[in-house]
């Protein structure tokens, strides 16, 4: 049998530890061909070294941009010089298993028991369905493999994503649902990333894998979440000014791409009150420039704004009224610390949805 093609794109950015351990494991992925494209994205200290030991690898290929593209960049710059019928994204501080790679690629071909859940997509209007676009793997805790870092993540109505299930156990055996497919360890055929050209780079980093996973729902297709294809993760947990910025910025991106109208008209109030919100989080926490930085990226940038609205709503096909029902009406609260008053805050934004999404 010939063995699927499987080209891993991996990011060396700064000093990454893991990334030898990382290129190994993927190399010694089983039951597919593997191809292992490396994106010299500013790599450091012994990242460097990483490099040099794989550059004549015959599995390894290296690109050289000459500078940092962020995750976005960096990934579409990999998947051009990706050979294989599939693209992986794997991050470089990620060890998969030797057959993560094999479940991934069952799942997209319709081979690896993902079966729609009630709901969305639940058996309502099958014919939608054709089958499944993203898989993504099940990232854990380096420190305690059954522990999730990363699995169905959740996207809320007003744009924040988050790691579903972090520090929870996993239980589950069979692919399920998911609204986002982490952009750390995903999998696609390449005729898919194609036809959605990837990632729009001026994400930069953040919240392009959440746009990535809602057109593929728009599309018709699935993201699934498959908790048996495991992934080590070497977690540090970072706030600073700059990754602040850039996930309001992103998340304010992502919703007015691809929110359709009647949705920002009915979600305009929570969308302002919640922009107010922010902003007092942000003074107190000491990024309050960076918030005000991010508004005023997206008013000098309306015009590729609008741009990316018209390319994103015209590609749909499936309609908001259905892919909406994928998104969260509430927040996590150990991924938003906000003010007291959390618990309400959700109560009330989920009586609100309910009474106006049947608008959308």
């Amino acid at each position: 049998m010939v063995e699927s093609s499987v080209s891993a794109v991996v990011l060396a950015w700064k000093e990454e530890p893991w990334l030898t351990r990382c290129i190994e494991a993927l190399l010694a992925s089983t039951g597919v061909a593997i191809e292992v494209v490396i994106v010299d994205n500013g790599a450091e200290g012994t990242s460097v070294q990483t490099l040099e030991k794989f550059a004549d690898h015959p599995s390894v290929t290296m690109v050289r941009p000459g500078r940092n593209l962020g995750f976005a960049g960096g990934s579409n710059l990999g998947a051009r010089s990706a050979t294989g019928d599939y693209i992986a994204l794997v991050n470089g501080d990620l060890l998969v298993e030797p057959t993560t790679l094999r479940r991934l690629v069952d799942v997209v071909d319709g081979t690896g028991g993902a079966q729609p859940e009630p709901g969305y997509g639940g058996g309502e209007h099958p014919q939608r369905l054709p089958g499944v676009g993203l898989a993504v793997a099940s990232v854990r805790m380096a420190d305690d493999v059954e522990i999730i870092n990363a699995g169905a993540n959740p996207v809320h109505l007003l744009g924040m994503s988050w790691a579903g299930g972090m520090g929870t156990k996993e239980t589950r055996t069979a692919p399920v649902d998911t609204a986002a497919a982490s952009g750390a360890c995903v999998l696609t055929t390449r005729a898919h990333w194609q036809r959605l050209d990837g990632f729009d780079e001026e994400y930069f980093a953040y919240c392009e894998d959440s746009e990535l996973s809602l057109r593929t729902w728009r599309l018709g297709l699935r993201c699934v979440y498959v908790p048996d294809a495991v992934a080590t993760h070497r977690y540090e947990f970072s706030r600073n000014p700059f990754k602040q910025y850039l996930i309001e910025r992103n998340r304010l991106m992502l919703v007015a791409t691809l929110w359709g109208p009647r949705a920002l008209a009915v979600l305009a109030p929570p969308l302002l009150a919640f922009e107010a919100v922010m902003l007092s989080v942000a003074v107190a926490q000491g990024w309050g420039g960076a918030k005000i930085r991010g508004w005023t990226w997206l008013w000098r940038n309306r015009e590729h704004v609008r741009a990316r609205r018209r390319l994103l709503r015209g590609e749909g096909q499936v309609p908001d009224r259905e892919w909406m029902r994928l998104l969260r009406a509430d927040v996590d609260k150990v991924f938003f610390p906000l003010p007291v008053g959390l618990g309400a805050l959700n109560a009330v934004m989920r009586g609100y949805w309910a009474a106006v999404r049947r608008l959308v």
